[in-house]
């Protein structure tokens, strides 16, 4: 069995998989129920000076199709809606009951994380995070927190910021950088209405999920070549394969919103578990083994010249290379046990490669 395990900071978690501020942590119950659902750390909704009035509606899934299924999410979420004073006098304690690693997040101006932050840290809360949420002033913050705590900080930054530059410039102030925040403002229409899904002013919500994934893997690529502090992936994790993808370029562990809310509190530790079985299957023995791999290969080395190499034992002549072929370059024929890529018209487009659900396609 491969070590899946994590520490970063002092934190230590039995495996990477943690939750995010949001709905899925919006008490300690809630984060209790992800904690026996195999999370490894827990991270609670952000808190502020006052508690949050959202509109209703305020989430709303991305389908694929009509009946298709989900790739994200909108949302209108805010902060949390319940006073800070219950999280100080009950929440913190009922998620910290769990055992595991809790931070707590807060926001969102130097002057209310400075009042707020060493409440929290009286609270037990094991490190704190923030977030600016797009409005800016991480450098602010970051000298304000760590003025009055000594518990360790962690900045979570947003996709639209230079995210390289921003975390150099906080590094000096922060023991981490969570990356990546929601990414909008979007718009979604019920075309049975015709109004918005969300009933934030002007219907605009802030996207999550399966979408978001290349967004959040670009950015947390960008910042962990920028510093020498750990990183947390945010942004799309539904599966072991994305946890591996974060930790491959450059992750400490990630966190998990969306797919909870989609999937439920079991998820965290079915992620977890993918997580295991495919360091396993590929012959490693922790996570370590292959953090930061993919960081020296985005120097535009990774090419491909025409026709992929194909592996006939993975191979099942399923017939979804042929239809993402755009070229006509592939022929698959079942009944024939064919498999044929006329090099010629192959454009090493790398399309087949990526669609392949058996990994039985790669460059040559």
């Amino acid at each position: 069995m491969a070590d899946i395990s994590t520490e970063f900071a002092g934190l230590k978690l039995k495996n990477p998989i943690m939750t995010a501020a949001g709905p899925t942590s919006r008490d300690g119950m809630a984060l209790l129920n992800a904690a026996a659902g195999g999370a490894g750390g827990l991270v609670a909704k952000t808190v502020s000076i006052r508690p949050a009035n959202v509109p209703r509606p305020n989430m709303a899934a991305l389908k694929n199709g009509p009946i298709g299924s989900r790739r994200g999410m909108l949302n209108a979420e805010l902060w949390s809606e319940l006073p800070v004073e219950q999280w100080l006098e009950r929440e913190y304690a009922i998620a910290l009951s769990s055992g595991l690693p809790l931070i707590a997040s807060v926001g969102y101006t130097p002057e209310e994380v400075s009042q707020l932050a060493p409440k929290l840290e009286k609270a037990r809360v094991n490190a704190i995070e923030f977030s600016t949420h797009y409005v800016g002033g991480h450098t602010e913050i970051a000298k304000a927190l760590k003025e009055v705590v000594d518990i360790p900080i962690f900045a979570k930054i947003s996709p639209k910021d230079n995210v390289a530059e921003v975390a150099k410039s906080i590094e000096p102030y922060v023991d981490g950088i969570v990356g990546i925040n929601t990414y909008g403002p979007c718009l979604r229409i019920n075309i049975e209405t015709g109004k918005p899904s969300l009933g934030s002013i002007d219907g605009y919500g802030w996207m999550s999920g399966a979408a978001l994934k290349p967004i959040a893997i670009r950015c947390i690529s960008e910042i962990a070549r920028a510093v020498d502090i750990p990183v947390i992936g945010v942004g799309g994790v539904t599966s072991g394969e994305d946890v591996i993808e974060f930790t491959m370029v450059g992750a400490s562990a990630v966190q998990v919103c969306t797919e909870s809310i989609l999937k439920g509190d079991t998820i965290y530790g079915k992620i977890a578990k993918q997580t295991d079985d495919w360091l396993n299957e590929h012959g490693h023995d922790s996570l370590d083994d292959i953090r930061g791999k993919a960081l020296p290969h985005l120097d535009g080395s990774a090419t491909l010249a025409p026709p992929p190499e194909v592996d006939l034992e993975k191979c099942t002549l399923c017939g979804l290379c042929p239809k993402s072929c755009v070229y006509g370059a592939i022929t698959v024929d079942k009944k024939e046990d064919l498999f044929e890529i006329d090099k010629d018209i192959c454009e090493a487009c790398g399309m087949c490669i990526s669609v392949c659900p058996h990994h039985a396609l790669s460059p040559s």
